[in-house]
């Protein structure tokens, strides 16, 4: 399926009406579906979905790693996708434990979950060596400006990437929904064997308490946005062992959580 499309409209500007064109995404109906059964029907940009279904099935604690994904496949209908996989024993067990039903928009990270103590599961703390700069931070979000090819055509798409030290951003990926840019590059990352605990989650939008959980249960050390954080964000966050970096503008930046991953000695203390 295409992942945006040329419509036609009018604009008024500077006093009169324009006739032009305006691409804009494509957002679709793409269903979670784990051993016959549906787990959340997402809107979503139809690019990068295996990469996406496997994300999901990992920050949703769904699977451990990839191996207890036995198949997979994309079954394209008319009024949506079906990305259906079935897991091995010991993840279906846990599924039926997850088990939720999410059919909303993109913008709603914890949708139909079944209860309270759901939305507040426990997270994996994240241990790491991993130690960053001032330059680290800006660099990463510039990265992962240059990989936004969705966004300069629409200006309507977020976007989440993973950053290096030293090689900069290595992989990231586009979708009208913030929680779907996160879960395509976990499952990219994942795909690539790339070392969660060595590097960096870059993401262009807010960080709600959701996205920190994700970040958790790939075992992410840092998480920068473009955006400011959730006080409950911020919780988890220091929790769970997460540096939470937030409102991410060119060199500047708010530390919330774990600053020992920084080093002090390369910014100078404003008072």
């Amino acid at each position: 399926m295409e992942t945006k499309k040329t419509i036609n409209r009018r604009a008024f500007r500077a006093g009169r009406w324009e006739d032009g064109d305006r691409i804009v995404p494509a957002e679709v109906p793409v269903a979670l579906v784990f051993n016959g059964t549906t787990q959340a029907v997402m809107m979503a940009t139809p690019a990068a979905l295996d990469d996406f279904a496997a994300g999901f099935a990992l920050t949703e604690g769904i699977i451990s790693d990839l191996s207890e994904i036995r198949e997979a496949e994309q079954i394209d209908l008319p009024e949506g996708i079906e990305l259906r996989l079935w897991l091995a024993a010991q993840a279906e067990a846990r599924f039926h434990e997850r088990r939720r039903t999410q059919v909303g928009p993109v913008g709603c990270g914890l949708c139909g979950i079944d209860s309270l103590k759901a939305a507040a599961r426990p997270l994996p703390k994240v241990t790491s060596v991993l130690h960053l700069t001032p330059m680290d931070a800006e660099a990463a979000m510039k990265g992962l400006m240059l990989h936004q090819a969705l966004n300069d055509a629409t200006r309507a798409v977020h976007a989440a990437g993973f950053y290096l030290p030293g090689r900069g951003v290595v992989l990231a990926r586009e979708d009208v929904g913030r929680h779907n840019a996160l879960d395509k590059v976990a499952g990219a990352m994942a795909r690539a064997g790339l070392p969660a605990t060595e590097g960096a989650l870059v993401i262009t939008s807010r960080v709600s308490v959701d996205m920190v959980q994700k970040a958790a249960m790939i075992g992410t050390p840092v998480l920068m946005a473009a955006s400011a954080p959730t006080a409950l964000a911020i919780t988890e966050a220091e929790r769970a062992g997460i540096t939470l970096i937030a409102v991410l503008r060119g060199a500047d930046f708010e530390l919330f959580t774990h600053s020992e991953r920084f080093n002090p000695k390369e910014a100078t203390d404003v008072a």
